[in-house]
């Protein structure tokens, strides 16, 4: 291979979306959410008026304040997620995330009366209910537009500019359309100023990967971009399910941006020579860490080596491999995660072991993002404890002090 780029000897359509791709249970549970998602509301109507029936039943002399209880913030929730996408906060479907939040309520409800059945517990399950909604209120209205800078500082014998490297790293776009968030992610650039942008896949929700205005309004956001980066932009694709192969060319065509599918090559920035390798991401560890050995073989081993590639998951190759800084995203930190418990959903092969910000091994540091957008079709667009993020990277020769730290700003 050469020592200044590398591609494997195979088709686009074949680097941008495997044939033998499996499905991952999470993708299987998203399917079932969109065909739920197909289905109005309004025309569940019975099923909601069962539910609130059930779930008043053990409260006896009270059915009636519990049932109008039941009601009224199943009613809530249906005004709050229906009214997202017509502001334009977010774009996701209403019935699956309704459903899910009355089943959640239902179940307290129907405990409360069942242990206690009182006027004292029916005003503690209330209280637990204003609860959920304060939470899902900040977790869909809130939190997916309070976009954090995460400022990291590396250290390194093998950078040897005279100033600091200014690296801004973005991941996991997922745009169906422009909100405030992707326009807040313009306004930053411009103030952080970077010497180099690295985005890391995922520019479309599986909700959108086909819809002509999405693409039309993802390449306009990428454009810009790029034209709000006074430095050069290097990109790679995400998940196959999602950075579809009749899109992502598309969306690229055209712009002043550095695509790598496969290939690495030296970059000379503010005095620094760094290799940047894009790695294309199957999600099959099996085929992908080979290709990953063949993609870095050749690269001096005394220069600094900068790897993208959309999952975590080759974290064990990538410390073998003597890589110097891995940047990823894929995961969302959870997107939805719990005090004390974190990410319960990370779509990684090693679960919660890189579920989101930084890691240290053996010389190798790795940074997995929890991204910008959130997951498509059925899936709720919340996010909780996990706020979308954009980190900005200082790369400064030297060796690294014995207690880096890392800050994060709003």
């Amino acid at each position: 291979m050469p020592a200044s780029s590398s591609r494997d000897d195979t088709t686009l359509d074949e680097i941008l979306h495997p044939p033998d791709y499996r499905p991952r249970l999470l993708h299987l549970v998203l399917v079932f959410t969109e065909l739920l998602a197909r289905v109005s509301p309004a025309l569940l109507l019975p099923a909601w008026l069962a539910l609130a029936a059930i779930v008043c039943w053990p409260w006896g002399d009270l059915q009636i304040p519990a049932a109008v209880m039941s009601l009224f913030f199943m009613i809530c929730d249906g005004i709050g997620l229906a009214l997202l996408p017509r502001i334009g906060r977010s774009f996701g479907a209403v019935t699956p995330p309704l459903l899910a939040l009355t089943l959640v309520r239902g179940s307290l409800t129907f405990v409360g009366g069942l242990v206690w059945g009182n006027w004292s517990s029916l005003i503690t399950v209330m209280v637990i209910q204003l609860t959920i909604t304060a939470v899902s209120v900040y977790a869909t209205w809130i939190e997916p537009l309070r976009i954090q800078v995460s400022h990291e500082e590396l250290h390194s014998s093998k950078l040897d500019g005279n100033a600091p490297l200014r690296l801004l790293h973005i991941s996991d776009l997922h745009v169906e359309q422009i909100t405030l968030r992707e326009q807040r992610l313009l306004d930053l650039i411009p103030t952080l100023d970077p010497d180099l942008i690295v985005l890391t896949g995922d520019y479309l929700n599986l909700s959108s990967v086909r819809d002509p205005e999405s693409h039309g309004e993802v390449r306009d956001l990428v454009e810009e971009i790029c034209e709000r980066s006074r430095g050069p932009v290097y990109a790679i694709t995400g998940s196959p399910p999602v950075d579809l192969k009749t899109v992502v060319p598309r969306v690229f065509e055209g712009l002043p941006i550095r695509w790598l599918l496969d290939e690495v090559e030296p970059v000379e920035i503010g005095g620094h020579r760094i290799w940047i390798a894009g790695l294309r991401c199957t999600r099959e560890r099996s085929r992908d860490a080979p290709r990953l050995r063949r993609l870095l073989d050749g690269v001096p081993a005394n220069q600094f080596t900068l790897l993208l590639y959309h999952s975590p998951d080759l974290m064990p190759e990538a410390v073998d491999l003597g890589v110097d800084l891995y940047l990823c995203g894929h995961t969302h930190g959870g997107q939805i995660r719990l005090p004390f418990v974190g990410a319960l959903i990370t779509s990684s092969e090693f679960w919660k072991r890189y579920e989101m910000g930084r890691y240290e091994e053996n010389g190798t540091t790795l940074y997995v993002s929890r991204g910008l957008g959130m997951e498509g079709l059925g899936a709720p667009r919340a996010r909780f404890l996990s706020p979308p993020e954009i980190i900005e990277w200082t790369l400064s020769p030297g060796y690294a002090p014995a207690d880096n730290v890392s800050a994060d700003s709003e």
